[in-house]
C-alpha cells in the first residue's frame, strides 16, 4: 500500500490525460507526435495501475520504450520533460558508461542508486518547502541570541536556585508611582532591545555584522583516498559508512550574518526533517514512479557472435541490464529497491547498429519502439519560434541584460533555418543542435561588442545572416570547423 504522500503525488496525475500530456510536450518540443503519444500513454498507465485491484496491481509491468532517431531530434528532451511533468524521480545516463562485471567501469546497478539519490533530493526538497517558514523563524531567533546574548543573570533567573531565608526581592518605583520588581524591569528592557534588533534583522540592516557560530567540520578525505578509481560500487558505500561512524568534530567560526543565516538554516532544516521518513518515501517513489532514461543504447549493440576485440564487454552489459529492466532487487545505501515497476526509456541513433542487434532477451524488455523523424528546414523554423524556451527568446534575453534589444525578422529566421539544414545535409546531421552552432557564429561579434558599444536595437534579417555566414557556408574547411 502506497503512503499518503505518494498517493497525493499520484493523484496529481489524474488530470494528466494522454492528450494533455502531449499538449504540454508540444510547448517545448516540435514534432515527433508518435514518440509523444507513446510516452504519454506510458505515463498515464502509471496512474491507471494504481487504480487497479491489489490482486492484479503487482502483475502490471510498465511498457518500456526505445526511441530510435538521429541525434538532436528531441529524444532526451521528451523524457526529461515527461519526468518533470509527472514529478517523478528521473535520471539520464549513457549506456556506454557501463561495463560487464569484471571490467573496470560502472556496473549497471549504479543507475538504480543514482535514481534513489535523485528521489532523495526530490523528497527532501518537498519536506524543506513544508517547514521552510518555521525554519526561518528559528534561524532568526538563533541569530538574535548571537547578536544580543542573554545576560548570565537572566539565564540563572530562568532556572532560579532556592533563595536563602535572608534574601529579599528588590522593588523599583517608577515616576508614575507604580512599583515593580527589578528583575521584571530588566527583562522588559531586554525584550524591547531584542524586538528592535529583530526588526533591523528582518529589514536586512544587520547582514554585514559578524557573529560566532558553531559548525560541524567536514569529514577528512582519508577514506575517499582509500577507494581506488574504478572500484566496485559497494566500496563507496563502505567509505560513507566509515565516515558516519567517526565522531563529528565541531569548531567555532566568525562569519557575517548573511553567511550564518545559510549555515543555521541547514542546521534547522536537518532538525525539522525526519530523515527516516524521507528515505522511506524516496524508496517508494522510485519503486512506484521512477523513470530511467538510458541514452546511447546503440553503443552497446553490436553484431552478435563476435565477442573479440575492444568491444568485448558490449554483450555482457546487455546481459547485466536484463535483470534490472525486467525487475530485481538492488542494494543501495538507503535500503533494498525493487525495479519491477521502474519505467525504462532507452534511446539511440542506431546509425551503425540496429535495434535487432540487441540480444533478443533485451529486445523483449523494450516492447515499444518509436522512430523519431529527422528534422527538416520547416521544423527548424518552428523550433526557433514556437517553443516557450525557443533559441531566439534565449538570445533576446541575453542581449536585454546589456540594455539592448534583439529582433528577429521572419526572413532572418528562415535564412538561419535554411543554413542549418544545408550544413546538416552536407556534414554530420546533428539535428536541432546545429541551430546552436549557427546562432553562436551569427551573433559572436554582437555579443562581444555589446558591453563596449551603446547599441540600441539589433535587427537580425536575411541580409545580416547572409553577410555573416555566407563565406563560412561556402568554404568547406571553415564550415567543417566552425559550423
Amino acid at each position: 500500500m502506497t503512503s499518503p504522500r505518494t498517493q497525493n503525488v499520484l493523484a496529481r496525475l489524474a488530470d494528466l490525460t494522454p492528450r494533455s500530456i502531449v499538449a504540454e510536450l508540444d510547448r517545448y518540443i516540435v514534432g515527433q507526435a508518435d514518440a509523444k503519444k507513446s510516452v504519454a500513454i506510458a505515463l498515464r498507465n502509471r496512474w491507471r495501475r494504481q487504480r487497479t485491484p491489489d490482486a492484479i496491481r503487482d502483475e502490471i509491468s510498465p511498457n518500456n520504450i526505445i526511441l530510435v532517431g538521429p541525434t538532436g531530434v528531441g529524444k532526451t528532451e521528451i523524457a526529461r520533460r515527461l519526468a518533470k511533468l509527472a514529478g517523478a524521480p528521473f535520471i539520464k545516463i549513457e549506456a556506454s558508461k557501463f561495463t560487464e562485471v569484471g571490467y573496470v567501469g560502472r556496473d549497471v546497478e549504479s543507475m538504480v542508486r543514482d535514481l534513489v539519490e535523485s528521489a532523495m533530493n526530490m523528497v527532501r526538497s518537498e519536506r524543506e518547502s513544508e517547514v521552510e517558514d518555521l525554519a526561518h523563524d528559528k534561524v532568526d531567533d538563533r541569530l538574535l541570541d548571537l547578536l544580543l546574548p542573554i545576560p548570565a543573570d537572566k539565564k540563572s533567573a530562568s532556572n532560579p536556585e532556592p533563595a536563602s531565608p535572608g534574601d529579599a526581592p528588590i522593588f523599583l518605583v517608577s515616576s508614575s508611582g507604580s512599583v515593580s520588581p527589578e528583575m521584571d524591569v530588566e527583562q522588559e528592557r531586554y525584550r524591547r532591545t531584542r524586538d528592535k534588533l529583530r526588526q533591523l534583522l528582518l529589514d536586512g540592516q544587520l547582514e554585514a555584522r559578524e557573529v560566532e557560530i558553531e559548525v560541524t567540520q567536514s569529514s577528512p578525505m582519508m577514506f575517499d583516498m582509500m577507494v581506488p578509481q574504478g572500484a566496485p560500487e559497494g566500496m563507496e558505500n563502505f567509505s560513507d559508512m566509515l565516515q558516519e561512524m567517526l565522531p563529528k568534530r565541531k569548531k567555532k567560526r566568525t562569519v557575517k550574518v548573511s553567511e550564518a543565516r545559510r549555515i543555521l538554516l541547514e542546521q534547522e532544516l536537518d532538525k525539522l526533517i525526519d530523515n527516516e521518513d524521507v528515505t522511506a518515501d524516496a524508496l517508494e517513489r522510485v519503486e512506484t514512479m521512477g523513470i530511467i532514461f538510458l541514452d546511447e543504447i546503440d553503443k552497446i549493440a553490436g553484431e552478435r557472435g563476435h565477442g573479440g576485440g575492444p568491444d568485448v564487454s558490449r554483450e555482457g552489459v546487455q546481459r547485466d541490464l536484463l535483470p534490472i529492466v525486467e525487475g530485481s532487487n538492488v542494494q543501495t545505501k538507503y535500503g533494498m529497491v525493487k525495479t519491477d515497476h521502474v519505467l525504462f526509456v532507452a534511446a539511440g541513433a542506431f546509425h551503425v547498429a540496429k535495434p535487432s542487434d540487441l540480444i533478443p532477451e533485451l529486445q523483449g524488455r523494450f516492447p515499444i519502439r518509436v522512430e523519431l523523424k529527422p528534422l527538416t528546414e520547416a521544423d527548424f523554423v518552428r523550433i526557433m519560434t514556437e517553443p516557450e524556451n525557443a533559441l531566439t527568446r534565449q538570445y533576446s534575453a541575453l542581449v536585454e541584460a546589456e540594455g539592448a534589444k534583439l529582433e528577429f525578422t521572419e526572413d532572418g529566421i528562415a535564412e538561419v533555418a535554411r543554413i542549418a539544414a544545408q550544413v546538416n545535409d552536407r556534414m554530420e546531421n546533428i539535428g536541432a543542435r546545429r541551430l546552436h552552432t549557427v546562432m553562436t557564429t551569427l551573433l559572436e561579434e554582437v555579443l562581444y561588442d555589446l558591453p563596449d558599444k551603446s547599441i540600441g536595437t539589433i535587427r537580425v534579417d536575411r541580409a545580416m545572416v547572409t553577410e555573416r555566414l555566407s563565406e563560412i557556408v561556402e568554404d568547406e574547411d571553415l564550415r567543417r570547423y566552425i559550423l
